[in-house]
């Protein structure tokens, strides 16, 4: 007889950014950019959206590309927490 181990699927969001800050403790600033259409004009156009995320190793540095997950409030305004280090600042 096989167990199988059940996996639950999150249903929690998952943005990929460029960290802007680290000067706080534990806590990075990430840039995420996106591609907007306008309404009437239909070009596409950057807008550009700042989020606080948890990063309890203080693992990254400014111009890292990271994943930032949601979970629960953990400040004011952190709400977000590093899920992974796509790649290094250079």
């Amino acid at each position: 007889m096989t167990e199988q181990v059940l996996e639950k699927k999150s249903h929690k969001r998952i943005l990929q950014g460029k960290v802007t800050s680290n000067k706080a403790e534990k806590t990075i600033i990430v840039a995420v950019e996106r591609q907007v259409m306008h309404p009437l004009y239909k070009k596409y156009f950057k807008s550009t959206k700042k989020f606080m995320a948890h990063d309890p190793e203080q693992f990254c540095n400014v111009g890292d590309e990271v994943r930032i997950k949601e979970c629960r409030p953990l400040s004011a305004r952190k709400r977000w927490i590093l899920d992974t280090v796509v790649a290094r600042a250079k």
